[in-house]
Order: C-alpha cells, then structure tokens, then sequence
C-alpha cells in the first residue's frame, strides 16, 4: 500500500508540475519554468524507478498511468486558479451607446472602443485589455449593461504602453 501512495503522490505532483512548467514556458516565464524542470525530472526519476522495482504488481503500472492522467487534470485547475498573465477581450454591442464603455471606464477597466460592419449591419467593438484574473467580473460588468454582447477573448504574446502599462 505504501508503494501505491507513493506511486499516486509522486505521479500527481511530476505531471502537476509539468502542466505548470509548460504553460509558463509558452508565456515566457523562463526561469521559473527551469527550476519547476530540475524538481519535475527528480520526481519522475524516483517514481519511475518505484514502478520498475515493482512490477511483479501490475497494479503499480496502472496506478503510475492513471495517476499521470489526474496530474494533468490537477495542472490545469492550478493553472486556471493561478490565471497567469494578460487577455484582450472584445466586446460587440449592437447599439451605438456610449453607455458600456463608461460602465467600464467606471470600474476600472481601459477601454478603446470604435465602429465596425457587422453581417446585418453597423456594430461597436469595444477593446480591453486585463490580468486574466478579471476576466469574469469584466464578463459580468459587460452583460450587466449588454446582455446580447458578443464576447471574445484571446492572448497577447506582449504589450506596449497604454491605459495598462501606466497602471503597471
């Protein structure tokens, strides 16, 4: 029972921390991303080993498989709970009001809003660039004043000056 834990803890934890590790990678957070590495590869190195040095237990092997699977699981919830880095959100309403973008403004939140051509006609885009960790409360802050906006959201690799940066 012991070699199961163990199996089970160290698995969860290595791959928990290679989901971490990799999205921080890919968001350009090097050097933390290296030390989670050098941690992630002993926790491989010594729960590997307990599965080789037990597999007269094929139990063993489906326990180290199964737990990779919750430690991705687990590396994504960590992930999303952390909400590293930043997002822009686009807004589409409908009407020309200028009623959102001040809604916005109020709480706290740069906007840059212009006119565009929808499919059945005129549209304003709203632009507003946030930490990731806002980005719920400014979807319920949007659907307050416009509940039919159409909301999209997506990443900036990097950012320069504005409303943003200033606050930074």
């Amino acid at each position: 029972m012991t070699v199961i834990l163990s199996i089970i803890l160290l698995q969860i934890t290595y791959v928990s921390l290679m989901s971490i590790r990799f999205i921080l990678t890919v968001k350009g957070i090097r050097y933390v991303a290296a030390l989670i590495s050098a941690v992630e590869i002993g926790l491989y190195v010594i729960g590997f080993k307990l599965v080789l040095d037990n597999l007269d237990n094929p139990v063993n092997l489906i326990i180290y498989c199964l737990s990779y699977g919750s430690g991705v699981l687990l590396g994504v919830k960590i992930e999303e709970w952390l909400a590293i880095g930043y997002l822009i959100v686009q807004v589409i309403t409908k009407e020309e009001s200028a009623e959102l973008a001040e809604h916005l403004r109020r709480k706290g939140y740069g906007v840059t809003r212009w006119g565009g051509e929808g499919r059945v006609g005129r549209r304003w885009v709203h632009s507003v660039v946030l930490p990731r960790k806002r980005q719920l409360q400014l979807y319920r802050d949007v659907l307050e004043v416009d509940a039919t906006a159409f909301i999209v959201s997506y990443e900036p690799k990097r950012f320069h000056g504005g409303f943003l940066a200033r606050r930074l």
